[in-house]
């Protein structure tokens, strides 16, 4: 019994006692809580229930939690239940129910965890989505981690994920990174609001050794020559970057595309025949106050030209009109303003503002040696994805951007994540899976068969097999939680979590026959438990797009 499935049990069982007691029903919770006490000796479980619903009932929370105890008692999967303090309730499984759990692991393999939730959700996610001026920054580099594993996390959960990356390729930036190619190829300075690093010059010399006549013709011509060669070839850079990460993305979406067939002055038109764009001062104005922002927007400048927002207008148009029934943005620590912003956008089109979510990301330092690491050898003023992962390798560089919340300003500290110990979070999770992942080859040499039918689960009373199982247990939940919450760092924190209750039910329980001596029905047991424990870790670090090493 998984703590969701004793959740539903224990709501089933207040709803039964009040009804019988004759007091409303309707106050139970659709949630309630089940949550492993601190203090073990208190139980497998605790529920605070009783003291949720006790007085909007019309009864006190330990007369309630007493009716609940004859309740939960007398249900098979239940060994012992009683009353704690003001009300709450303590629960010991039985040892049936128990190993339910691990013949529910193993009968659902890579699939244990999975949920409906999400179920029928059509869901557009943005992420990195970083200029093509340059390589991709750490800022971009958490994006495509997180974001990687957030739609793995989505899909789990049973949603339909549109992994998409926009391409701010109309306005001033291109303009700029194009004149700081054509000045790399005369071997001129680099223009005072341009670009500078390794890779501009390796571009700009791209070009010319593929077009050598890039340089002729007159100024705009050859501006033009450079922007659209230079940004070919920087997105073919970003791209191979992101897949050499394991990021791949269903759709690269071009911003200028939303101007070159009409999708931005279809969105406008549409705005002013429905009253929701208005002209003032020779410009068009968003009524966005109208919908939640501070202040109203400008789409359309005096001088005629359209304003950024106008593209981000015709974006969310074009994600809803393209069958998405949910638009998440996940964009940089200087974007907060875009949270209300494409909402109004939104609501001023006619579709639900609840159906935008934008996640803001905050910025990543690199440290080693104590020091903060500030210029890249390629990019010249930033480090990059790839001189990260040149730095410490894919795995760990994925890790140690999934596993904090990307609320939080990130340092990661170089020295930790290159060592080869236990101290390295992604590494003592993966240690844990190869260490699994020995146990069952050595098993198999001593024809010790743990996933048989015939492994006697209800062998497994210790306390470091109870620790063990309720936290495999509570894999679901913890992915339900980094759904709905779109946090995939707790998937992470949970992984380092059973990989170290796993290494305390190694160290305390023998798991298989000792030389010389004949397997016994506790060594199935164990050995099905340990193999139940490596599919989730794998599971768990699929859903980070963290390899599952069986070796190291």
């Amino acid at each position: 019994m998984t703590p969701a499935e004793l959740a539903s049990t224990v709501r089933a069982a207040t709803t039964t006692v009040l009804r019988d007691h004759d007091l409303p029903t309707d106050v139970v919770p659709e949630a309630v809580t089940v949550e492993r006490p601190r203090n073990p000796e208190h139980g497998d479980y605790a529920t605070n229930i009783a003291l949720q619903v006790a007085k909007k009932a019309g009864t006190n929370p330990r007369e309630l939690a007493g009716w609940l105890v004859e309740a939960l008692e007398a249900r098979p999967e239940i060994d012992s239940v009683e009353v704690a303090g003001p009300g709450f309730i303590n629960i010991r499984l039985s040892s049936a129910a128990t190993g339910a759990i691990v013949e529910d692991i193993m009968a659902k393999g890579e699939n244990f965890g999975a949920l409906s939730l999400l179920d029928g959700e059509v869901i557009n996610l943005e992420f990195v989505s970083a200029n093509p001026t340059g390589p991709i920054h750490l800022g971009g580099t958490r994006w495509a981690a997180v974001g990687d594993s957030l739609g793995r996390v989505l899909e789990f959960a049973g949603a339909t994920v549109t992994r998409e990356y926009y391409f701010n390729d109309h306005g001033g930036q291109i303009d700029r990174f194009a004149r700081s190619l054509v000045a790399a190829a005369k071997n001129e300075p680099t223009p005072e609001d341009g670009y500078g690093g390794d890779y501009i010059r390796d571009i700009a010399g791209d070009i010319v050794a593929q077009n050598p006549s890039a340089l002729d013709g007159s100024d705009a011509e050859v501006q033009e020559t450079f922007r659209r060669e230079g940004v070919e070839k920087m997105f073919a850079h970003i791209k191979d970057s992101l897949h050499e990460f394991g990021v791949d993305f269903d759709v690269y979406f071009h911003e200028n595309s939303l101007f070159e067939t009409g999708a931005v002055d279809k969105a406008i038109e549409e705005l002013k025949a429905n009253g929701n764009l208005y002209e003032s001062e020779g410009a068009w104005w968003l009524r966005s106050t109208d919908f939640g922002d501070d202040k109203d927007r400008v789409v359309i400048k005096s001088d005629g030209d359209a304003a950024y927002i106008a593209g981000d207008i015709a974006y969310v148009a074009d994600k809803f009109d393209r069958g998405h029934s949910l638009a998440i943005y996940m964009l940089g620590a200087d974007h907060h303003g875009y949270i209300a912003r494409l909402r109004a956008a939104a609501a001023a089109l006619g579709y639900e503002p609840a159906r935008v979510e934008v996640l803001i990301g905050q910025m990543v330092n690199l440290v080693r040696d104590g020091e903060t690491v500030k210029m890249s050898k390629r990019a010249g003023t930033v480090i990059t994805l790839d001189d990260l992962v040149d730095a410490i390798g894919r795995d760990a560089a994925r890790y140690a951007m999934v596993r904090s919340s990307v609320d939080s300003t990130l340092d990661i500290d170089l020295d930790l994540w290159e060592k080869q110990s236990s101290d390295n979070p992604v590494y003592y999770v993966q240690y844990g899976h190869t260490r699994l992942c020995s146990i069952e080859r050595r098993a198999a040499e001593m024809n010790v068969m743990g996933a048989s039918p015939t492994a006697d689960l209800s062998l497994l009373t210790h306390e470091k097999e109870g620790d063990l199982i309720r936290t495999l247990g509570e894999f679901p939940a913890v992915v339900k939680a980094a759904a709905e919450l779109r946090e995939p760092h707790r998937i992470a924190r949970y992984a380092e979590e059973l990989a170290s209750v796993f290494h305390k039910f190694y160290d305390s329980c023998q798991i298989l026959p000792k030389a010389g001596q004949d397997p016994e029905p506790i060594h199935a047991a164990r050995l099905a438990l340990s193999q139940a424990s490596r599919q989730v870790l794998a599971n768990a670090l699929r859903l980070l797009g963290i390899s599952a090493p069986e070796r190291m």
